[in-house]
């Protein structure tokens, strides 16, 4: 399948879900009352809403230079800008490109291999999980939660035992992926594997001996290139100072990131409900939009935000207009900061994708013996 029809493809799941998502959240709620309710918000409050937000993006921004530190010692800035890009094209474009776009910008800019920045990427989306579940568990923890509660989502049920389920299936995929990441970075099983690959033509013992040496070739040292470019985005992670740095800096940008929420609710008449709380929809949210949605995350963002208040008693008219105006004033500032970044550093986002492609294909012909 083409990239072309593969966007095509998760835009047209996404706007299904999306449709859903938004049908089922509004149906019950009268757009005057919600029109009404939204006119009722101190818009004040978004001044130190956006500030905390911008704050959040600063600690990422730290956080991936220190994830990039084997890959290439970076500045703040040379940073900030692929980051910001790359977040402002996921709110904008389909098939959340942006995560791609992130490293390609990078190795575009300071000439390293793209699979080592993407390695990077997933490693800071292993510390969002692993703090996202902290919080959870957490919550879960010191938060009561009503047994009782039973919140229709279309033919699901949104209740406390289910919340517990997708928390638990979350761990498992998170340890799952810890796992992996061990099994790639430590020295006996990456030379295992790296092996493995490089002698994997041998299985074809029924071709000829050309063919099989074509295949390595041609092959299997690009696909070991790519492998250890990919496991060294990882180094990080042996150092356990730097390991708990991030953790720590992890830490912080989902707390600011709460702390966002929460500030705007001073604003929003109803939304009276604790720090805690707040981190709960938070988390609710987050898995909500992990879902493909369109551009933006619209339907989902609002499903999960709508939902996660409704635990907590709020209704679902000031839920739904909390949950809106939040969506829109976490989304411009990072759109136009992106856009910004995008006019700064003249990068063609349409040639991203081809010339991260074609470095890595070069260097791929480098001798790995």
């Amino acid at each position: 399948m083409s990239r072309k029809k593969k966007i095509f493809f998760s835009l047209a799941i996404g706007i299904v879900l999306s449709g859903i998502a938004l049908y089922i959240t509004f149906k019950n709620i009268p757009l005057e009352d919600l029109a009404a309710y939204l006119k009722t918000i101190n818009y004040w409050w978004t001044v130190p809403t956006v500030i905390v937000v911008f704050t959040g993006f600063v600690l990422r921004v730290i956080r991936w230079q220190l994830l990039l530190g084997p890959v290439k010692k970076t500045s703040f800035f040379d940073a900030f800008h692929p980051l910001m890009i790359g977040f402002s094209l996921n709110c904008l474009l389909p098939a959340r490109i942006g995560e791609l776009a992130r490293p390609a910008i990078f190795c575009k800019k300071e000439k390293v291999p793209f699979s080592k920045v993407l390695a990077t990427v997933g490693a800071e989306r292993v510390f969002d999980v692993a703090v996202l579940l902290l919080f959870f568990a957490v919550v879960l923890a010191t938060v009561e939660i009503n047994p009782n509660l039973d919140l229709t989502f279309g033919k699901y049920h949104l209740n406390k035992a289910t919340l517990e389920r997708v928390g638990m299936t979350t761990l498992k995929l998170c340890l799952a992926m810890l796992a992996l990441i061990a099994l790639i970075i430590a020295r006996q099983s990456h030379t295992v594997i790296r092996r493995a690959i490089l002698q994997s033509p041998k299985l074809f013992f029924f071709l000829s001996n050309s063919f099989k040496e074509n295949l390595r070739e041609g092959l299997c040292t690009k696909l070991v290139y790519v492998f250890d470019n990919f496991a060294s985005g990882f180094d990080l992670l042996k150092s356990p100072k730097k390991l708990a740095l991030c953790l720590a800096l992890s830490l912080l940008v989902w707390i600011f990131s709460g702390l966002s929420y929460y500030t705007l609710a001073f604003g929003c008449p109803g939304i009276e409900i604790s720090f805690l709380e707040m981190c709960a929809v938070m988390v609710i949210l987050c898995f909500f939009i992990s879902l493909p949605s369109v551009p933006g995350f619209w339907g989902l963002w609002e499903a999960g935000g709508v939902f996660g208040l409704m635990i907590f008693g709020v209704s679902a008219k000031e839920a739904a207009g909390f949950t809106l105006a939040n969506h829109v004033f976490q989304m411009v500032p990072v759109i136009v900061i992106g856009l910004i970044s995008l006019v700064i550093t003249g990068v063609s986002v349409a040639q991203l994708g081809y010339d991260a492609k074609i470095e890595d294909k070069a260097a791929g012909g480098k001798s790995l013996d």
